[in-house]
C-alpha cells in the first residue's frame, strides 16, 4: 500500500452520483484537480462543481478522457461502463478505482482518519468491505483522539513550535481532542499546577521532558519571564513544546504574554482553547453564569487585583453576574468594597471549591454574610466566587444538596 499525494494533480471521475459526490469532496480536500465526465450529475455533485470550479464534461465516457490523469475513479452505476474505464486505464498504465467492483481496479481508496499531520488509512487486501474498513478506521480514530497512540516524532526536525493548551477545570475528558493530540506529540510539556496535569503527565512517554511551573497563591517559584524563556529555548532547539494550562490560556492565564514572547523570538505558536473555570466550575454546581430573565451579562475578575469601578458597576447591576477567580484571600476586601458602593447586602453569592472533582463543595451565602460564612466553612483555594442572582439556591436545582452544596 502506497501513500500517494494528489495535490495539484489531475484526477478523472467518471459518473455523477452519490459515490462520486463523496469522493469528489475528499479529492478537493486533498488539493487534487478533479474533473468529471458524466451525462448528468446529482444535485450534490453539481453543487460541488459550481462551488469549486470543477471541470465537467456532460457526456458519456471516451477513451481519450484518461489521457493526462494521474488517477481515475469510475462510479457510473453500470458495471460494463466501469469495466471499460478500468480497461482503458490498464492500457494507459493509469491507476483506477472501480467503485462497482474493487477487485477489477488497480487502486483502492482507503477509509482514512486524520489527526494533525498523521493520516491512517484502512484497506483490505482480500475483497472490498467498506463497512468493516470504516469500523476499523473509526476505532483507530477514537484511540488517536484519546492521546493514547504514539504520535511523537522519531526524527528531530529543524523547526520547533509552541502550543498553548487550555486544559479546562481538571477532568481529562473535558479537554479538546486537539489538546490531547498535541500532548501525545509533545517533546516538552511545561505544566501549571491546576487543570488536568496531575492525571495526564504520568501517561506521557518517559523521555518527554516535563517542567513544573505551577503557581500557588503568594508562591510563584518560576517567574513568568523564565517561563517565556523556557518556551522559546526549547522551541528554537527544534522541540515541540506544549504549555499546559488550567482553564483557558487567554482567561487570566497570561497566555497573551507567552504568545508575544514566542512571536518576538520567531517561534511558531498557536493557542488551543479550554473550558474556563469562570464558566465551567459554576456549571458543575448547577449555576449558569447567564440565564434568561435573570442575568444577561458576565463580568470576570482577577480577585487578586484591585476592585475597579467597572467591577463595582457589575456587582451593582441586577442583570449581571460577576465571577472572581483567585479571590479567596481577597474575599473580605471585595465584599467590603461592594457594600461600600451600595451593592445590596442580600445579593446572592456562591463559592465553588475544587469544581469538577470529588472534593467539590459549594457554599451559598449573600454579599453581607459571605466573609463570615466562608470563614465558618473553611473555604480554601482553588475556588470560584459567583456574585449575582444566578447564584441563589433553587434557581435550577430545587435541592442544593444535589449540587453537593453547603447552603448558609
Amino acid at each position: 500500500m502506497l501513500g500517494v499525494s494528489l495535490e495539484g494533480r489531475d484526477v478523472l471521475l467518471v459518473g455523477g452520483g452519490a459515490v462520486t459526490a463523496r469522493r469528489l469532496r475528499r479529492l478537493l480536500d486533498d488539493g487534487a484537480r478533479p474533473r468529471v465526465v458524466a451525462p448528468e450529475v446529482s444535485d450534490e455533485v453539481g453543487a460541488l462543481i459550481a462551488a469549486h470550479g470543477v471541470a465537467w464534461l456532460p457526456r458519456t465516457f471516451r477513451l481519450a478522457d484518461v489521457e493526462g490523469a494521474w488517477l481515475v475513479h469510475t462510479a457510473t452505476g453500470d458495471p460494463r461502463v466501469d469495466l471499460e474505464v478500468a480497461a482503458a486505464c490498464e492500457r494507459s498504465r493509469t491507476l483506477c478505482v472501480n467503485a462497482s467492483d474493487g477487485a477489477h481496479g488497480t487502486a483502492r481508496l482507503t477509509a482514512d482518519t486524520r489527526f494533525g499531520d498523521v493520516v491512517v488509512g484502512v484497506v483490505s487486501d482480500a475483497g472490498v468491505d467498506p463497512r468493516r474498513t470504516a469500523r476499523v478506521r473509526d476505532a483507530i480514530g477514537l484511540q488517536l483522539a484519546s492521546g493514547r497512540l504514539p504520535l511523537r516524532r522519531g526524527r528531530e526536525t529543524a523547526g520547533g513550535r509552541v502550543d498553548l493548551v487550555g486544559g479546562g477545570p481538571g477532568p481529562v475528558d473535558l479537554m479538546t481532542v486537539r489538546a490531547r493530540r498535541l500532548l501525545a506529540e509533545a517533546d516538552v510539556v511545561i505544566a501549571d499546577r491546576l487543570g488536568p496535569a496531575r492525571a495526564l503527565l504520568p501517561e506521557l512517554d518517559p523521555d518527554v521532558l516535563v517542567v513544573d511551573v505551577g503557581k500557588a497563591p503568594g508562591h510563584h517559584p518560576v517567574p513568568q519571564e523564565e517561563i517565556n524563556r523556557l518556551l522559546v529555548e526549547h522551541a528554537l532547539a527544534g522541540r515541540r513544546v506544549v504549555r499546559l494550562k488550567g482553564g483557558d490560556p487567554f482567561v487570566l492565564g497570561r497566555g497573551g504574554e507567552e504568545v508575544a514572547a514566542c512571536l518576538a523570538a520567531g517561534v511558531p505558536v498557536e493557542v488551543v482553547p479550554g473550558p474556563s473555570s469562570a464558566i465551567s466550575v459554576p456549571q458543575a454546581a448547577g449555576i449558569p453564569v447567564t440565564h434568561r430573565g435573570v442575568a444577561a451579562a458576565l463580568h470576570i475578575v482577577n480577585g487578586q487585583g484591585p476592585v475597579t469601578e467597572a467591577t463595582l458597576a457589575a456587582l451593582a447591576d441586577d442583570g449581571s453576574t460577576t465571577v472572581f477567580l483567585m479571590g479567596v484571600a481577597a474575599l473580605e476586601r471585595i465584599m467590603s468594597a461592594a457594600l461600600a458602593h451600595g451593592v445590596p447586602s442580600d445579593r446572592p453569592v456562591a463559592i465553588v471549591e475544587s469544581g469538577h472533582t470529588p472534593q467539590q463543595r459549594t457554599t451559598r451565602t449573600t454579599l453581607g454574610r459571605a466573609v463570615a460564612d466562608a470563614r465558618a466553612a473553611g473555604v480554601s483555594n482553588p475556588a470560584v466566587i459567583v456574585v449575582g442572582d444566578v447564584a441563589r439556591a433553587g434557581l435550577l436545582l430545587p435541592d442544593p444538596e444535589l449540587a453537593g452544596d453547603t447552603t448558609t
